[in-house]
């Protein structure tokens, strides 16, 4: 029996580690089996990519990931996305057509891979690092965008792009919203409107987290309960939110509290902190939260992910963009209290944790959510899944 020659897969990723991180254990579960991976996006995220024996094809870009100022206007936002993929088609084109991919992988927002890879009538698929579109969505959001100033005009720049690609069906708001093939990056569970998700079209797989990890923390013998703050890398700059933080849980009895505060502020700003609490820049996440008692999270998709992963009620205080409707998720969910950031004081965290660890019925379903994400594979049935579009 002969042994399937190895394919060259191709990633194409926005260079923002939201859109990056999810797809990197499963970049380098194939490299690991043998494939030839090519990873298209900024070189500022090489750092991220070489750890997974991926070979980076370095593009431009015009989103702002170094001063991180994105636009608050969302047609603003979308616009800049828009920008990146005409100003990524061309160098995509440069490498790709001379070395093309028997597989395109991308994230919600490459759509030039969608135009290559539809222009060389190659097979691809869209990681989705966050929830997907279901049947209705694009009526109900896209009537709520039409109604944005600048929105048309936005259309009329995707409509010309489309038709200078080549080779490329659609309509913008199909095109950019409805993948023809997707794998979902995130749990079952955080999808709105599940039931209306086409599953021929999109696979939920879960989180894709390394399977040899070797990352730890060792649990404080003093500690009967543990609480981890985190609001992730990009909302870590405000010294007053962490210092509700200690001022709320520090003075519980038996709890240690692990706050992660980013590299934007400075631990001094927070004054002298008692024995109890822990400040870092960085944690190792996961390996706290399999500890971890509970957890304080601006509700991104990876956060909320972990936490449900790791079995763990949730104090969700979101941020920006889609945060909002994660947060709701989880309250829905019945694993989590919802705190918008204006009302963040002591008290009011304080009582968040309180009635959420006296929810009698919490902690059976937080159980019975990490059962049903952990059975979705993961990177293991990523990777799978991958390789059966390859034929193999």
């Amino acid at each position: 029996m002969t042994t399937p020659l190895p394919h060259h897969i191709a990633m194409v990723a926005s260079p923002a580690i939201s859109h990056v991180l999810p797809s990197l254990e499963l970049i380098k579960e194939l490299v690991a089996h043998g494939h030839r991976v090519t990873y298209a996006t900024h070189e500022s995220m090489a750092g991220a990519i070489k750890p997974t024996g991926a070979e980076l094809v370095p593009m431009p870009t015009v989103l702002p990931v170094e001063d991180r100022q994105w636009p608050e206007d969302p047609v603003a936002g979308m616009g800049i996305f828009l920008d990146d993929a005409i100003g990524a088609l061309p160098h995509l084109h440069a490498f790709y057509d001379a070395e093309p991919a028997d597989l395109y992988l991308y994230d919600i927002g490459g759509y030039a891979a969608r135009a290559l890879a539809e222009s060389q009538q190659r097979r691809f698929v869209q990681l989705s690092p966050t929830f997907v579109a279901w049947e209705g969505y694009a009526e109900e959001v896209g009537a709520q965008m039409r109604q944005m100033p600048g929105y048309d005009g936005y259309l009329d720049r995707f409509s010309a792009w489309l038709s200078e690609a080549g080779g490329v069906t659609g309509d913008p708001e199909t095109f950019a919203g409805a993948p023809q093939r997707a794998l979902a990056l995130v749990p079952r569970a955080m999808q709105p409107n599940a039931d209306k998700v086409d599953g021929d079209v999109v696979t939920f797989v879960g989180p894709c987290f390394a399977l040899d990890s070797d990352e730890t923390w060792t649990r404080p013998a003093a500690a009967e309960h543990v609480l981890l703050v985190s609001l992730g890398s990009a909302y870590t700059g405000d010294a007053d939110f962490f210092r509700a933080c200690v001022e709320a849980y520090a003075a519980l009895p038996g709890w240690h509290v692990v706050m992660s505060i980013g590299t934007q502020l400075d631990p001094a700003a927070l004054g002298d902190l008692p024995g109890n609490v822990e400040v870092h820049s960085w944690l190792p996440q996961r390996a706290i939260l399999a500890e971890a008692d509970a957890f304080l999270t601006h509700a991104g998709m990876g956060g909320s992910s972990e936490g449900l992963l790791a079995g763990v009620p949730m104090i969700a205080v979101p941020q920006a963009v889609d945060q909002f409707m994660n947060a709701d998720r989880l309250v829905e969910l019945g694993v989590a209290r919802r705190v918008d950031a204006e009302d963040v004081t002591a008290a009011v965290l304080r009582t968040a944790l309180v009635e959420l660890l006296d929810d009698p019925d919490r902690a059976a379903r937080s159980a019975q959510l990490r059962a049903d994400a952990l059975a979705e594979g993961g990177t293991r049935r990523a990777a799978d899944l991958v390789e059966g579009m390859l034929g193999r």
